[in-house]
């Protein structure tokens, strides 16, 4: 059964601005750096002088045999092999890597600005995701562009040519030497006419809090080594865009019910820190999992609505009063909405053979309007493609089964999908989160369990104890011994990565101390 293809479209940077896909999160990282060097513009790639053959290993030896005859860099001929180690281990991306006749270079790993001028855009692809997290940066100028300040060390953009004086490290000077003579826009990339819309995040609080981890992250940058910061930067990335779909799977259909944005945000989630799927908090974190997917379908549903509801408006997806609008309109059920998928509605139906039309009344009949038909078509049609790969883009932001991400699952059907906190996203979030902000003056602080606790819970809504929970009021005492488990847990855990160590039974002198002080 075919439907108009505009009318299939799912995405809508109104809500989410990326494609659900299985998306690799250094390939967003690539393309957030070119979005923030262009401004919000993607520009197109040209072949590397005129050859449209993909960028290969053979292609970057070729650059570093270039240079050492100018003299630019010396010693590669003589020692080819250990280069292309340290080509494949620190600056290239591959796609089936290992794999000798399917292996390809994706990109340069986004670890300066400039990485996105050398790659094979096929394969580097992040399916709009890029623009969401642009938007959110977008949210605070002064953070963006801090951000695009500490990502160009190093490389003077007016001049095109390297900043030895900035003391880059020698993973973005390798970067830079493969870069600096692809020229932009004038040979090499030629401007776009797309990118990416100015538009205001539905969910600002949730932006606004990205931005301020990233500005407390960004505080780090003369303490922390490049590499190690660029790894926090890359799972703080993940960890908010994860957050960012998973409330809106749970607040869009209470806002498409109020005709509004301004709705409360009780998002929250309960971590298992155990790492044992069979622990007693393990059902808990799976059970919160199991809400978030069950919740996909009324997020899914409610996006055509709106879309639907903006179709009929003639509004564009590239101003956000026009999804207050579009809410509007479905909480009233302006009348022209209905008459609109009305007509719609016998359009399509005109176009059905019989054996069409019987499957279609099968759930059409006990719908109470055109526009309900309609958007249970679309549902029927798009729906099972839309859930299935949104369940592996929210997979994939999660970090699924990495130390970097929040979510796991085992092999077996008795393990499902649970909220998990891995060490390195642990690691992330305690480093940030451990700076003095409200005194006049910036320093690093000390903490106690308790209040780190405290922190994730108000801050990301994630729960380690959730004794004081109002949905855990009257626990039994099961609840409380996960609970209690959880919380030694997430101490044992705090050791692991060099954060906590109470050699002293003195309770005030068991605190989280930073790694990196300032």
């Amino acid at each position: 059964m075919k439907i108009n293809q505009q009318e299939a479209i799912f995405r809508n940077e109104l809500i989410f601005a990326a494609d659900a896909k299985a998306v690799n999160v250094e390939n967003i990282l690539l393309n957030l750096f070119m979005l923030l060097n262009t401004n919000g513009v993607r520009p197109k790639q040209l072949a590397l002088s005129g050859n449209k053959k993909d960028v290969d290993i053979d292609t970057v030896r070729k650059i570093f045999s270039v240079l050492e005859d100018r003299g630019e860099v010396n010693g590669f001929k003589e020692n080819q092999e250990a280069v292309e180690y340290w080509l494949r281990c620190n600056l290239l991306n591959m796609v089936n890597r290992g794999k000798i006749d399917k292996e390809k270079i994706s990109s340069l790993r986004p670890i300066h600005l400039e990485s996105y001028k050398l790659r094979n855009a096929a394969n580097a692809r992040d399916y709009n995701t890029a623009d969401q997290v642009y938007n959110m940066l977008n949210y605070s100028p002064s953070v963006r562009d801090e951000l695009k300040k500490f990502l160009s060390e190093g490389w003077d953009k007016s001049t095109n040519k390297i900043n030895l004086y900035d003391n880059i490290d020698v993973d973005s000077l390798g970067i830079l030497m493969l870069i600096k003579d692809i020229k932009s826009p004038t040979r090499d990339f030629v401007q776009s006419a797309s990118g990416v819309q100015n538009i205001t995040p539905i969910l600002e609080k949730q932006s606004s809090l990205f931005c301020d981890d990233v500005r407390r992250l960004l505080l780090y940058k003369r303490n922390i080594p490049r590499n190690i910061l660029l790894d926090y930067l890359k799972t703080l990335v993940a960890f908010h865009l994860s957050i960012y779909i998973q409330k809106l799977i749970e607040l869009l259909p209470k806002m498409v019910d109020a005709g509004t944005k301004e709705i409360e945000d009780t998002w929250n989630i309960v971590l298992d820190v155990t790492d044992n799927y069979e622990s007693q908090v393990a059902q808990l974190a799976s059970s919160d999992a199991d809400r978030m997917n069950n919740g996909l379908y009324e997020y899914i549903k409610c996006t055509f609505q709106i879309n639907s509801a903006l179709r009929m408006l003639k509004l564009e997806k590239n101003n956000s009063a026009n999804l207050d609008y579009a809410l509007s309109a479905l909480t009233t059920r302006r009348p022209e909405l209905e008459i609109y998928y009305q007509v719609q509605w016998d359009t399509l139906s005109a176009t059905w053979d019989e054996d069409d039309k019987e499957i279609v009344s099968e759930f059409s009949d006990y719908e109470d309007s055109s526009f309900n038909r309609y958007i249970e078509l679309l549902m029927r049609l798009r729906g099972n493609y839309q859930y299935r790969f949104h369940v592996q883009m929210i997979d994939n932001l999660s970090n699924k089964n990495n130390e970097r991400g929040f979510m796991a699952q085992g092999r077996s059907k008795r393990h499902p999908r649970r909220f998990v906190l891995g060490t390195r996203l642990l690691e992330t979030l305690t480093q940030i989160n451990l700076l003095d902000t409200d005194s006049g003056y910036l320093s690093s602080k000390s903490v106690s369990i308790e209040e780190l606790m405290a922190i994730l819970r108000e801050r990301y809504g994630l729960i380690i104890n959730g004794l004081d929970e109002e949905r855990f009021a009257g626990a039994d005492l099961n609840t409380i011994e996960a609970f209690k488990e959880n919380v030694s847990a997430f101490k044992n855990k705090l050791r692991q990565i060099g954060f906590y160590n109470d050699l002293s039974d003195a309770f005030i002198l068991q605190k989280i101390r930073p790694r990196y002080e300032i």
